[in-house]
């Protein structure tokens, strides 16, 4: 299961963040493609690298699997599980841009400059469910995507592509992206506000503290519930100038729908937890993150990693 959330800070600058949560880790790191990388596209999508990208992920057959990435142009994308609903294509589609599914993120951070680009191109677009190796099945998720403007939400289903302007910028497992927009007519109520005095008959009753128009936000580790709780403190957090203060804002944000370990069993029994979480910041181009067991934050800028070379830079 995962959270994402896209925000910006006083100068408009782009920051998308998520919390990769799994029973363990797949060895991952910070990956640098940069322009000069041949690629190994399987139908074709992603001819040559556009735009150099810095992200989370593996490298498979000399090819980068991204879980989240960005670009040098402030294009940021993260893919968030979502079994049970998606369904890509079975072979490449006649007509079609074919994206092999392994290669979406990459395919976006690659080859576009901002979210109007790769809404466009999308329509001419499947999703193809082509693994790059036996070892590694495709990867049945969605995925947001944002830039300084906005964020969309692509959702590939067994009857097609699916856009959605995600006008709250999050994002989390199944359902669907709209199930999760409707379900927030539930918690209208929901306020940062201090109480006022309240009286009852002959009694005037005082408030404990802060945060009681917080009752009804879900504490729970269900995706509807971290969606929820996302959106309230991603809504409600402080727009903040520095670079510092936006990092810690990504974080703190993002510590609220964190899975801890013996909380939260799969129908295997293993347990789910917040393997990372990781930051795109299009201000700096760079990308940071942290794990489960070393929460220090750690941070790689794409400008010190040969963006414009020929391998990939795994960090």
């Amino acid at each position: 299961m995962c959270t994402g959330i896209r925000f910006t800070d006083g100068n408009g600058n782009l920051y998308l963040a998520r919390n990769l949560d799994w029973t363990s880790g797949y060895g991952e790191r910070v990956v640098v493609t940069p322009t000069g990388y041949s690629t190994r596209s399987p139908f074709g999508a992603v001819p040559s690298i556009r735009h150099a990208v810095i992200g989370m992920g593996i490298v498979e057959d000399d090819t980068p699997l991204y879980f989240d990435a960005g670009n040098d142009a402030g294009l940021a994308v993260a893919g968030l599980n979502f079994p049970g609903y998606a369904s890509y294509a079975a072979g490449p589609v006649d007509g079609k841009t074919n994206v092999a599914a392994f290669e979406f993120p990459l395919w976006v951070a690659s080859q576009f400059s901002s979210v109007d680009e790769v809404e466009a191109a999308l329509a001419d677009v499947a999703i193809v469910d082509k693994p790059i190796n036996d070892k590694y099945p495709s990867s049945l998720l969605h995925w947001i995507i944002g830039d300084a403007q906005r964020a969309i939400v692509v959702e590939y289903t067994a009857d097609g592509m699916h856009v959605f302007d995600d006008d709250v910028d999050v994002l989390a497992n199944q359902p669907g992206f709209m199930w999760h927009h409707e379900n927030l007519r539930n918690y209208l109520n929901t306020s940062p506000d201090f109480p006022e005095v309240y009286e009852l008959g002959r009694a005037r009753l005082t408030p404990f503290g802060s945060g009681s128009h917080m009752r009804g936000i879900p504490g729970d580790y269900y995706s509807p519930s971290r969606f929820v709780r996302a959106a309230y403190v991603n809504e409600h957090y402080p727009t903040k100038t520095s670079e510092e203060e936006n990092v810690s804002r990504a974080f703190h944000t993002l510590q609220q729908v964190a899975m801890v370990d013996g909380c939260a069993a799969m129908g295997s029994g293993e347990f789910e937890k917040t393997i990372y979480t990781g930051l795109f910041s299009s201000r700096t181009t760079t990308y940071y993150w942290n794990t489960y067991d070393d929460p220090a934050v750690h941070s790689v800028a794409l400008a010190d990693h040969s963006p414009g070379g020929t391998w990939l830079v795994v960090v």
